[in-house]
């Protein structure tokens, strides 16, 4: 059985999935596989900047998404992390292989690498 905290992460993970234009941005970081501002994601989805910056917030409030200050602007990737581990988490809630007993090995509280 998944422990309460890690159901509780992963819940978190799945919630913050629940929104096309979050799973869009995801998988647009994960296309450019560098990091990128705010306003290149906006031209590429058709929502506003500040739609896609509340999204990127939620994003990365789970660790999905890493975010680097630059000056004054911020620069957005997706938490390598993250991609390793989250097809495993949703293994482990369906059922198909049992929880690792480690802890989960993304979130916000989780040491990201700074490029």
């Amino acid at each position: 059985m998944i422990d309460r905290n890690t159901a509780e992460m992963y819940a978190e993970w799945f919630r913050a999935l629940a929104d096309p234009t979050r799973v869009q941005l995801l998988a647009l970081l994960a296309e450019c596989r560098k990091a990128v501002s705010v306003g290149e994601l906006t031209t590429a989805l058709p929502v506003g900047q500040s739609t896609v910056s509340h999204h990127l917030a939620a994003l990365a409030a789970v660790g999905f998404v890493q975010v680097e200050r630059r000056g004054t602007s911020c620069l957005y990737s997706v938490n390598p992390r993250c991609v390793e581990c989250f097809p495993s988490a949703a293994d482990v809630v369906m059922g198909r292989r049992p929880p690792e007993p480690r802890p989960p090995c993304c979130g916000p509280d989780t040491e990201r690498p700074r490029s």
